[in-house]
């Protein structure tokens, strides 16, 4: 079942997180697990109609993303990746480029970082929830044409701290 959360301009420029709380603090508390890819989000900010803006290119909608990013990292295992979800989700924290003919174009650079911290964070997050499955972890990098190694995740079993 797919739950949206709705966010309005008041809440993103105080960096209000309260929309998302309950969800979140309710799936905490039973099997959050369970509720894999099952999270969008709705904006409902103003802008422009003359200059229309991705979402990802505004810098208040950017920031209430990195700072709920920074306080649920792994997060992106909760989104609707079906829907683009999660590709939006990481162009909010990605410096991006957006191309007519090939769509979003992420920083590589950037994208490497991302994707090698959300590999370790994610995965260690995932064994405290008790799952020693490494395959979401690698569908997730796969959305991002990354292709991993079960070495990576031999390295991160071996030296877990």
């Amino acid at each position: 079942m797919t739950v949206t959360i709705t966010l309005n301009a008041t809440q993103i420029d105080s960096l209000d997180l309260t929309p998302i709380l309950p969800t979140l603090e309710n799936w905490l508390q039973a099997d959050i697990l369970t509720h894999e890819q099952e999270l969008t989000f709705q904006i409902d900010y103003p802008q422009s109609a003359d200059t229309p803006q991705e979402w990802s290119e505004i810098p208040e909608i950017r920031l209430w993303f990195i700072r709920l990013d920074s306080l649920y990292p792994w997060l992106p295992l909760l989104l609707d990746w079906r829907s683009g979800e999660l590709v939006r989700y990481i162009a909010m924290l990605v410096p991006h480029q957006f191309s007519p003919k090939e769509g979003i174009l992420f920083n590589p650079q950037a994208l490497d970082i991302l994707i090698m911290h959300k590999l370790f964070v994610i995965t260690r997050w995932l064994r405290s929830q008790g799952q020693e499955s490494n395959t979401k972890v690698m569908q997730m990098a796969e959305m991002f044409g990354y292709e991993l190694d079960n070495t990576i995740f031999d390295l991160i079993q071996a030296h877990p701290y």
